[in-house]
């Protein structure tokens, strides 16, 4: 073989090699954050720890608000106080991208059941969830924010094409909180009763599937 042979041989061969690690790099580059980079829980206080048969497969930031409203209530001491009635929030991943809403409605698996719901963006595949645990520790939670919660999942359902993004969570964590905390005034009379309060918040969402059904 002739020197310029091997020559355009070898450079040939550096192309393609060069060409492979584009498109290697270009398909990592294109993976959701949690398959290019492991998510790990952070730290939390003991009692909302996920469970230890889960795996964090996805995390977001919330920003929105919780709402309430004002109704007779025996155990206030003026027998009137703000109710939670639901969040209204929009989620976004680790690029600023809207991943998720957050809001309020019934679980189809607990008919007349209102519960806080996720839903993806993409497929629409959604998750309703109960608070399990709540930790106000001041050692992480702002006193003047909503508590940090855990929440199992308590429906799942998928999206219309079959998508499964979300509704494979099983357990939810709320974290790092900010803000959403029901007013100190404004529900006291009658007269207030009815009156609604949309409080802005921001947290983050923490989702954890089952170690048994990660592939």
């Amino acid at each position: 073989m002739s020197r310029i042979t091997r020559t355009s041989l070898g450079a040939s061969r550096r192309r393609r090699t060069a060409c492979f690690a584009a498109v290697a790099g270009a398909c990592v580059a294109l993976l959701p954050a949690t398959q290019a980079r492991a998510l790990k829980p952070p730290p939390v206080p003991g009692d909302i720890v996920a469970p230890e048969d889960t795996k964090l497969f996805r995390k977001e930031h919330a920003e929105g608000t919780q709402n309430y409203i004002c109704l007779p209530s025996a155990p206030a001491p003026s027998g009137f106080a703000w109710v939670p009635t639901g969040p209204q929030a929009t989620l976004f991943n680790a690029r600023g991208r809207q991943g998720m809403t957050h809001f309020l409605s019934p679980n189809p698996e607990e008919p007349g059941t209102a519960r806080a719901t996720w839903q993806d963006s993409r497929d629409t595949s959604s998750v309703w969830a109960a608070m399990f645990e709540t930790s106000d520790d001041p050692a992480f939670v702002d006193p003047d924010a909503i508590a940090w919660l855990l929440l199992e999942v308590k429906g799942a359902q998928d999206g219309p094409k079959g998508g499964s993004r979300i509704s494979r969570a099983r357990w939810i964590q709320r974290l790092n909180t900010s803000g959403g905390k029901a007013p100190a005034t404004g529900c006291a009379t009658a007269g207030d009763v009815g009156k609604r309060e949309f409080v802005p918040y921001s947290a983050d969402y923490l989702f954890y599937r089952f170690t048994k059904d990660v592939v």
